[in-house]
């Protein structure tokens, strides 16, 4: 059995997309600060019939999530997929001309520092399998810049980056990156950008493999 780890674990997309894949029969990690928080969500995965196990770690510190990622794979299995899915912070999310030097540590550090943690880690036991998927969710300053959100702006954009170069890099070993794009609020009551239908989108980018860029709805002018 593989394991579907998932870092920025929350109640809304996250726990729908743990369900998604624990329903195709991978266990979950569930990655996210709060011991407590995780352990509510590993409940109420076990009681759908899921493997689940939670893993304190901040994406900030890039030490907790290599360690949180270790122990997932050793104890669960190794990491099939990994969703790098985590909520910025409001402050990430200055005016341009607001904007600093200093400013742009933390977005760079969530943004570009914490993903390449994480590949780093499962990257191994992907290429020891022959198969993986890393999947990088993104808010629309990944492809359109809003100078009210200048960390997001740029920092998404080169977490971008950096997912394409993986998904051109990787491809020959049978390892699948690839971008999902959410231009709005993710809502309950939202046709394309629910919690469940961005999991069930997210479960078809890891089985159909397709591309590397792809949106939850089109991005309004």
């Amino acid at each position: 059995m593989t394991t579907y780890a998932v870092v920025g674990a929350g109640p809304g997309l996250g726990l729908a997309a743990a369900r998604r894949f624990g329903a195709a029969g991978h266990t979950v990690a569930l990655i996210a600060r709060d011991a407590d928080h995780l352990e509510n969500l590993a409940g109420e995965l076990a009681r759908d019939g899921v493997q689940a196990r939670g893993y304190p770690a901040d994406v900030l510190g890039t030490a907790s999530l290599r360690t949180a990622l270790e122990a997932a794979a050793e104890e669960l299995g190794p990491v099939e997929i990994l969703q790098y899915s985590p909520v910025p912070r409001a402050d990430f999310m200055k005016p341009v001309l607001d904007t600093d030097a200093a400013d742009l540590d933390a977005p760079l550090a969530f943004s570009v520092k914490a993903p390449v943690t994480c590949v780093r880690a499962v990257l191994p036991g992907m290429r020891a399998l022959g198969r993986g998927t890393l999947l990088f969710v993104n808010g629309g300053t990944a492809v359109r810049p809003h100078p009210e959100r200048a960390g997001t702006s740029i920092a998404f954009a080169a977490e971008s980056a950096y997912a394409r170069m993986l998904h051109d890099s990787l491809r020959a070993e049978n390892i699948h990156a690839a971008q999902l794009v959410v231009p709005g609020a993710i809502r309950p009551d939202a046709e394309h950008s629910s919690p469940e239908a961005l999991a069930e989108l997210l479960h078809t980018l890891h089985t159909e493999r397709t591309g590397f860029r792809h949106y939850a709805e089109p991005m309004p002018d």
